[in-house]
């Protein structure tokens, strides 16, 4: 049953953030928080997020007929511009500001939002990093939260530890290339992969832009549920795209902007 967005939990209280995981997440790139949320606030905005990307999705493929990136997720970018409730959830101050405070910045702006609804039976998600795909030369971090408990077999996500420290590594997006080539780098360079394991209802991850990450495909029966927020320190600048998908999205979420300018769209909100 959806509620109405005055009915929805207030999610305006701080997560108190540790010393550890604010040192975790600049070190390995990620981190795992438990608890962000408790399940019934997770509950009430779930039925709306589900509702909103029911509406609003247009894959009707079958599965077979999809290519790579098609079958590791459906993907509805921006729920919280057309759905108050969804709007609640994306525009949290709880969440921004352990996104600000991970990333030692005093504020923050919301880049975009994204829900992940990995299907069953759905595909692996390739090799990739998210900010390849973003006009901006500064930190970000995306929060990952599953709508309901996440386990391996469903596809969570594994993740190239410290991999953010080698920032902008190639120029290829979510794709078998970019399984095939990140793959190699991984394991020519070393580094450890670590998995995120079963996320309980209320947990959720952040990851570095630079951040090598991958999924699992979903060998349940049961959708793999997530929500996401991508946030980026508030100040940066928008840069001069070098590729296509960067233009696709400076022209979308950044409207009305041209390299040089301020990452300051009425898209992009100042969350904390």
């Amino acid at each position: 049953m959806l509620m109405t967005p005055a009915a929805l939990p207030s999610l305006d209280s701080h997560y108190e953030l540790s010393d550890e995981a604010i040192k975790t997440y600049r070190r390995d790139g990620f981190v795992i928080l438990r608890g962000v949320c408790t399940p019934s606030e997770v509950a009430a905005y779930r039925a709306a997020i589900a509702d909103a990307v029911r509406r609003m999705n247009n894959e009707t493929r079958p599965m077979e007929e999809r290519d790579t990136y098609g079958k590791a997720f459906l993907q509805i970018m921006n729920l919280w511009e057309f759905d108050e409730a969804v709007r609640q959830f994306t525009l949290s101050p709880r969440f921004a500001k352990i996104a600000a405070d991970l990333m030692g910045v005093p504020s923050v702006r919301l880049y975009h939002d994204q829900a992940l609804f990995k299907e069953a039976g759905g595909g692996p998600t390739p090799w990739h990093q998210d900010q390849f795909y973003w006009p901006l030369d500064c930190q970000t971090t995306t929060m990952w939260m599953p709508m309901v408990e996440a386990t391996t077999e469903m596809g969570t996500m594994k993740f190239a530890t410290g991999t953010q420290r080698d920032g902008y590594i190639e120029a290829i997006g979510i794709s078998d290339e970019s399984e095939a080539f990140f793959d190699r780098y991984v394991a020519e360079k070393g580094y450890e992969v670590k998995q995120s394991g079963t996320l309980a209802v209320g947990d959720v991850s952040f990851h570095n832009g630079w951040t090598l990450h991958a999924a699992g495909g979903n060998r349940t029966q049961t959708t793999r549920e997530a929500m996401t927020m991508i946030y980026l320190e508030n100040g940066a600048k928008v840069i001069a795209p070098d590729h296509k998908n960067r233009e696709a999205d400076l022209a979308r979420w950044f409207p009305g902007l041209k390299p040089g300018d301020q990452a300051a769209s009425p898209l992009n909100p100042v969350v904390y």
